[in-house]
C-alpha cells in the first residue's frame, strides 16, 4: 500500500497496467500461471510474487475494492489488461491459441465492459516481441489478432476510456489513429521504436512526426517519452534483452545447468547471428554491440582486445557477469527533441516491475535534475507542467494536476536547485527474501496526497494508512 518508492519521488497519482499485464481478473485455477508469467515478463522474483500476492479478489471490480481497502499512499487508476483477461478466460491456451471461440470472445468483451463500468481508466494491450512469459511462451495479448482487439475495444466507445499499448510491429501511429477514430478514445504508445537510438536516430523522430499528423487530424495519439536513459542490466542467466530473437527460445526453457552448453553451441551462435542479420522490428536489441558494457567498457573493445567477435566474446563470459545495455535515450540532443514534442507525454516508469534490474520511479525528479538544471532544455515552469497538468489532462484525470480552488491537494514541495535522484542501491525487503534496486530522492521536502502529508523532508512516511484513492471517475 505504500507504493514504495513512488510517493517519495513526488508521485501522487499512478496509472497501473500500461502493458496490459496484471493479476485481475483471475480465477483461482489460473493464479499460479498468472504470477509465473509476470515473474518472467516483468523481471520479478517468483518466490516474492507467490508469497507476497494476497488473493482476496477474483474479478476486476473486486480488485479495485481490494486496492482501496489497503489505503494506498498515492492515488491509483488501473487499466484492464488484455493478457490478464485472456488468461482468465482461455487459461493455459491463452499463450498458444491465436483465435478464441465466440463464447470466449464474448466473455472477454463482457469483462472489459464490466471493468470500465466499475472504474477502469481504460484498456491496455501489448504486441511487443520482447514480452515473453513463463517457459518462453509469448504473453497472451501478443498473439491476439486485430479482430479480437477491436472486439475488446468496443466497450471503450460506449463507456469511455483510454487505450494504451506496448510496441511491436503492429503498433504504428496509423494503427493508433485508426483505434482513436473508430473507438473515440485517446491512445498512448509505449515502444522502443519511439525512443532515440543512435544506431537509427530518424526512426523515433519519424514516429513522432506521424503521431503529430494524426493529432492535426483531430485524433489523440500520444507517445510515452522516458526522460531517463534506458539501461538494461542483465546477466547471461537472464538475458532478457535478446528474448525477441528465435535463437533464445531454447534459452528461455533451459535450466541454469543447461545454459553454458547452449551458449557454447555453434548452432546457437550461428542462429543468433542469422537472427541479427534480419532486423526485427520492436526488438530491444538488433546488433548494436557497442551499446553493451561490462564495468562501463563497451564489449566491442573487450572483444577486440581478445581478438574475438563481440557475440562470441559475450557468450564466453560467466553466467553472473553483470552487463548493461544502453541502447535507448542516451543522447541528450536527440532525446531533448522528443521530450519537447507536443505528442510526448512524460509519464512512464516501470516503478514496481523489473525491480532486480532497475529503478526508474524517480523519472520526474530526474527530468527536473537533468533537463531543467543541467541542460536547460526546459524551464522549471514548463517542466512542472509536463509532469502534472499535461498528463492529467491527456489521461482525463479530473481535478488533479493543478493548484486550483476545488482541486485535490496533491502537492510536492521541493528545492529546485538540489532536486534529483540518488545512485542505485540494493534493498532486501521483499517477501520470499526478495531484493530490489532503489533510489532516494534529493531535494524533496514534503509530499501531500489529498491534503495529507505522506512524505517529509527526511524521506519518512508520515502515516501508516495512506490517504490515496482508487480513481474510478474520469473527465471524458
Amino acid at each position: 500500500p505504500t507504493l514504495s518508492p513512488s510517493p517519495s519521488m513526488g508521485v501522487t497519482t499512478a496509472v497501473m497496467g500500461n502493458c496490459g499485464f496484471g493479476i485481475a481478473p483471475c480465477p483461482p485455477e489460473h493464479q499460479e500461471i498468472m504470477l509465473k508469467n509476470l515473474s518472467v515478463v516483468e523481471g520479478m522474483n517468483l518466490k516474492t510474487l507467490l508469497e507476497g500476492t494476497q488473493w482476496k479478489f477474483e474479478s476486476f471490480p473486486d480488485y479495485l475494492k481490494y486496492i482501496d481497502q489497503q489505503r494506498p499512499h498515492a492515488n491509483v487508476a488501473v487499466l484492464i489488461g488484455h493478457s490478464a483477461i485472456r488468461t482468465a478466460v482461455m487459461g493455459d491456451d491463452s499463450s498458444v491459441r491465436i483465435k478464441p471461440t465466440e463464447e470466449e470472445l464474448d466473455a472477454m468483451r463482457a469483462i472489459v465492459d464490466d471493468a470500465l463500468l466499475h472504474g477502469a481508466i481504460g484498456f491496455a494491450s501489448s504486441f511487443s516481441p520482447n514480452h515473453s512469459g513463463y517457459e518462453g511462451r509469448p504473453m497472451p495479448s501478443t498473439i491476439a489478432e486485430d479482430e479480437e482487439l477491436y472486439a475488446l475495444l468496443e466497450p471503450i466507445k460506449k463507456r469511455k476510456g483510454v487505450f494504451v499499448t506496448a510496441g511491436g510491429q503492429r503498433a504504428t501511429p496509423e494503427y493508433l489513429e485508426h483505434v482513436s477514430k473508430t473507438f473515440d478514445c485517446p491512445t498512448f504508445l509505449v515502444s522502443v521504436l519511439a525512443m532515440h537510438n543512435d544506431s537509427d536516430p530518424s526512426a523515433s523522430t519519424d514516429y513522432y512526426r506521424r503521431c503529430e499528423q494524426a493529432l492535426d487530424r483531430g485524433r489523440e495519439v500520444y507517445i510515452h517519452a522516458n526522460p531517463h536513459p534506458l539501461s538494461f542490466d542483465f546477466t547471461l542467466r537472464n538475458p532478457y534483452i535478446f528474448y525477441a530473437h528465435e535463437a533464445f527460445n531454447a534459452v528461455k526453457l533451459a535450466s541454469p545447468e543447461q545454459l553454458v552448453s547452449i551458449y557454447q553451441s555453434p548452432k546457437f551462435r550461428n542462429e543468433f547471428k542469422h537472427n541479427l542479420s534480419e532486423r526485427k522490428i520492436g526488438a530491444i536489441f538488433n546488433g548494436a554491440w557497442d551499446k553493451i558494457e561490462l564495468n562501463e567498457i563497451p564489449i566491442t573493445k573487450l572483444a577486440k582486445k581478445a581478438n574475438q567477435e563481440p557475440l562470441d566474446w559475450l557468450f564466453d563470459q560467466p553466467l553472473d557477469a553483470q552487463f548493461v545495455g544502453k541502447m535507448y535515450q542516451n543522447n541528450d540532443e536527440g532525446v531533448g527533441k522528443l521530450l519537447s514534442h507536443r505528442n510526448a507525454i512524460i509519464a512512464l516508469s516501470d516503478a514496481g516491475a523489473h525491480v532486480e534490474f532497475l529503478c526508474d520511479a524517480g523519472f520526474g525528479l530526474y527530468f527536473l535534475q537533468h533537463w531543467v538544471n543541467k541542460t536547460g532544455t526546459f524551464s522549471l515552469e514548463n517542466a512542472v507542467e509536463k509532469l502534472t497538468s499535461d498528463p492529467a489532462a491527456k489521461y482525463r484525470i479530473k481535478e488533479r494536476g493543478r493548484i486550483k480552488e476545488g482541486y485535490y491537494a496533491d502537492l510536492v514541495l521541493f528545492d529546485p536547485k538540489s532536486i534529483g535522484i540518488s545512485k542505485l542501491f540494493k534493498l532486501d525487503d521483499l517477501p520470499g527474501e526478495g531484493s530490489r534496486l532503489m533510489r532516494k530522492p534529493n531535494g524533496i521536502h514534503s509530499v501531500w496526497v489529498n491534503g495529507t502529508k505522506v512524505i517529509d523532508k527526511e524521506n519518512t512516511q508520515t502515516s501508516q494508512e495512506g490517504p490515496g484513492h482508487v480513481l474510478t471517475e474520469f473527465d471524458f
